[in-house]
């Protein structure tokens, strides 16, 4: 099926997606998109449905030729004064309040939302793989975040993060259970670390 353009003819929109929501360590990053009327590319559709390589070079497609984009991180410790779910609609604003152009209306994945000022939105479950604006998004939220943990590895290389990318694999639960958590891994998943514990003993 053919991704969309437009959810409303004549409409400034804007797709908005974020990544990392359920890992251990990290942010949680959002981006937001505003793509041109005439934008087409037949390769663009939700990240998880493409490789590394094809997600790579379309951000830099997305980047060259939309309107405008931001993308936007939530870190770890403001997840934990916050919790996950308000730090990925925080990340959705910030991501939206850097954008140049302004939109007349946001495109949402997923079923919740809070309010960005008068903006009328719309939620859309499974967004990333139905508008190509939430596509564009979902694609330069990872990959930033992607980018990020990466960097990471380099100082932390004992969680996987290079793969996991920070969220709970194997590899990853065990390296929290032998060594402890790093300095970036969320406090408010705490309990999932204690319940990795107490399974490995």
């Amino acid at each position: 099926m053919s991704l969309l353009l437009q959810h409303t003819p004549g409409v400034i929109e804007a797709g908005c997606d974020e990544a990392g929501r359920g890992c251990l360590a990290g942010p949680v990053v959002a981006a937001a998109v505003i793509l041109p009327n005439n934008f087409e590319n037949a390769l663009l559709n939700d990240s998880k449905q493409l490789s590394e390589k094809n997600r790579n070079e379309l951000r830099s497609v997305i980047e060259k030729e939309a309107l405008a984009w931001k993308v936007a991180f939530v870190d770890h410790e403001e997840i934990d004064e916050i919790n996950i779910l308000k730090a990925s609609f925080m990340a959705m604003h910030r991501a939206i309040d850097g954008l140049k152009v302004k939109p007349e209306s946001l495109l949402i994945d997923g079923n919740r939302f809070v309010p960005y000022y008068s903006i009328k939105h719309h939620c859309i479950i499974k967004g990333d793989g139905k508008y190509l604006s939430i596509a564009a998004a979902s694609i330069l939220a990872k990959t930033h975040r992607d980018q990020y943990m990466e960097e990471l590895h380099e100082k932390f290389p004992d969680y996987g993060w290079l793969k996991n990318k920070g969220y709970p694999t194997k590899q990853h639960k065990t390296a929290i259970a032998k060594i402890g958590p790093s300095p970036f891994h969320r406090k408010s998943f705490n309990w999932k670390i204690r319940q990795t514990k107490l399974k490995l003993k």
